[in-house]
Formats: structure tokens, sequence, C-alpha cells
């Protein structure tokens, strides 16, 4: 399938702010946005050209891509379901962008990012209700329980990130249970609850031309 093999930290870097796309490095002192907070490339410390209506709708859907790993014809797919939902159409694309399993097993500490999330789901370490799901898309809903089969309670990468989780903190829509190696998703998050750099609105703009 493909995705994007550029550096994480260069498409922070690219677009101007922290994307988290690397867990707990992105909240740490050596995190590459934080010690060089230009545009890679050698004329990266010039002065950024002021960008058009368009160009202002185009970058903040390529963060929104970027942030959850989604490719273009999928998040193409995604505005489409949003736009037909009830409510308002640029919180129901970030709800739906929430919903998906890669992002709640980051949400709720498994991994320490949506690309190690993404990488996790797709081997088969977690379940929802009890039966193995290895699609990252997979829309979690609301009462639903996520958690690892058993064989993979004991993978080290998942026991690093879940001991390292008070650092980031669960959100309180989710209900924690690092003794039986589960989390249950207790209510949908309200955009309010979601502290994303996103203006989705923006991308509804792009999208409706």
């Amino acid at each position: 399938m493909a995705r994007n093999r550029d550096s994480s930290c260069r498409q922070c870097r690219r677009e101007g702010m922290k994307l988290f796309l690397k867990g707990d490095r992105c909240y740490a002192d050596r995190c590459a946005f934080e010690r060089r907070p230009y545009s890679p490339g050698q004329h990266g410390q010039r002065r950024r050209r002021k960008l058009s209506d368009y160009g202002l709708q185009l970058r903040e859907k390529q963060r929104a891509k970027q942030m959850y790993g989604v490719l273009e014809r999928q998040f193409r797919k995604y505005f489409k379901i949003a736009d037909q939902m009830k409510g308002v159409t640029g919180d129901n694309l970030v709800l739906l962008l929430e919903r998906r399993l890669d992002n709640m097993v980051y949400r709720m500490g498994f991994a320490r990012s949506r690309n190690q999330a993404r990488q996790l789901v797709k081997h088969g370490h977690f379940s929802v209700n009890g039966g193995r799901v290895d699609i990252p898309s997979y829309l979690v809903r609301q009462g639903d329980t996520v958690g690892l089969i058993e064989k993979s309670k004991k993978t080290v990468a998942i026991l690093e990130s879940m001991e390292a989780v008070e650092r980031r903190g669960v959100p309180e829509w989710l209900m924690l249970e690092k003794d039986k190696h589960q989390a249950k998703v207790m209510a949908y998050p309200s955009r309010e609850q979601l502290n994303l750099p996103i203006q989705e609105q923006l991308i509804v703009e792009l999208y409706s031309k």
C-alpha cells in the first residue's frame, strides 16, 4: 500500500508546526522542530511566502492527512461520509478520523505514535469486543472495548508505551484498564475535547469548491 516515506520530522518542519508523528520524542527537547523550527532544505530559513486562500486550505488538508496517516483517496472518502452525516461536516470529519482503530490504540496508550499503532494493528495484536481486528481504518464505536490478544500481552513495545502513558495522558472519553490490557470507548469526543492544531473548516471549504 502507498504511504508517505518522508521523514516525520521533515513533515512537521514543512508544515510549520508539530504533528506529533514520533510520539514521546515530540514532547522532548531533542525534537527536531524545537531545534530547527523552519522548513527543511537549503532555503528553509527564508521567510515563508504568504499563501493564497487556496494555499491555506490545501496546507490544512495536508496537515490533517499527515497527522492521521491517511492518503488522499481515503481522506476524500471520509469527507464524503462526514458531509452526509447530520451535524457540522468539519466536526464529523475529525470524529471519523478519531474513530480509526489505529488512532484509538494510540489514544489509549498502547502505542507511542499513530505510525506505531498502525503497524501493531496490522500485525494483529488487538481485538475489538473479543474479536481480532487487523484493519487500521476499522471505525470503533461507542461502547466498544479494544484490548490486546492474549499472546501479545508481553510485547515489549506495547508494555513500554503503557508505562509511559501517564506523561501523555488518556482522554476522558476512554477508560483504560491497564491490568486487563484493554480500554473502553465510553463516549465519542466533542470537538472541544480534541486539542488538535487543525482548522477543519478550511478543509470543508477546499472540498466544497
